[in-house]
């Protein structure tokens, strides 16, 4: 097992950095696996368990703090960003901020572990203008709890990836077959269920000038406008469309049937 050396082994813990540290600022790595792989190759002794814990502990709370000062200057525009570059992108912002709004900073103490949730938690955290000593005391306990969940299971079940590199002409060839085809099933998978939503493009969109000028014309009657935002509809200084109704976003299903039958319907959120 020690002739040749993992992937993960041989290309060091800049190889698992980089990974923990895309997936904490958006981009489709599995961060998980590669936990994993550097905690099996730390039980080999090729590296140091608790060095592999702190590189992608301080990887991936690097990314968060990227993405919440980001938030921070940015706002909700960096969220949008992000969701369109994620598997879900129609749901990506109102799944992420009911889990926000719901439990507030105590979402960053398990988001790693929720895909969609552990990306956009920073940013949220950055926009709301969460004080930056709270954010790193909650994201910080939610790193370690990830990294740690990993990083145990990695070591302790190592013996597992050495019974199916057994009878492998070497080590680190059978590392690179199991991450590969780990890497490939994760990839092909986000690539389906990106391409799945996209479908929802399709939806009809219309610019503003020309909705305010059906609702002026002689066929405003038919025309209604809904306000579908998932934050901010609520707040003191909100501004909405004049004559628009409140649908709320989390009880969609009911709230259309209530819609009326002979009226265009218009939805809008930020």
């Amino acid at each position: 097992m020690n002739d040749l050396l993992p992937l993960i082994s041989r290309h060091g813990y800049t190889l698992l950095a980089a990974v923990c540290f895309a997936e904490a600022v958006g981009l489709p790595l599995p961060a998980a696996l590669a936990i994993l792989t550097g905690a099996a190759v730390a039980a080999y002794g090729n590296l140091h368990i608790y060095t592999v814990f702190g590189v992608a502990f301080l990887a991936m709370l690097s990314g968060d703090l990227l993405l919440y000062f980001m938030g921070r200057v940015s706002g909700w525009a960096l969220l949008g960003l992000l969701c369109r570059v994620s598997a879900n992108p129609e749901t990506c912002i109102l799944r992420s901020a009911e889990y926000f709004y719901r439990r507030g900073k105590q979402t960053l103490l398990f988001a790693k572990f929720i895909p969609g949730i552990n990306t956009m938690s920073p940013p949220l955290a950055g926009s709301m203008k969460m004080r930056l000593e709270q954010f790193l005391q909650f994201d910080a306990l939610g790193v370690m709890f990830y990294v740690g969940a990993y990083s145990i299971a990695g070591y302790v079940f190592s013996d597992a990836l050495r019974a199916i590199t057994r009878g492998v002409r070497s080590a680190g060839f059978a590392a690179e077959v199991v991450f590969g085809a780990g890497l490939t099933a994760y990839i092909v998978y986000r690539i389906w269920v990106y391409r799945k939503y996209r479908l929802l493009d399709v939806i009809p969109r219309v610019p503003v000038e020309e909705l305010a000028r059906r609702r002026v014309s002689e066929e405003g009657r038919s025309v209604l406008v809904a306000d579908v935002r998932s934050h901010g509809y609520y707040d003191a200084d909100s501004e909405r469309i004049a004559g628009s109704v409140r649908l709320e976003p989390n009880n969609l299903v009911e709230e259309i049937k209530n819609l009326p039958r002979d009226q265009e319907i218009y939805l809008y959120c930020t």
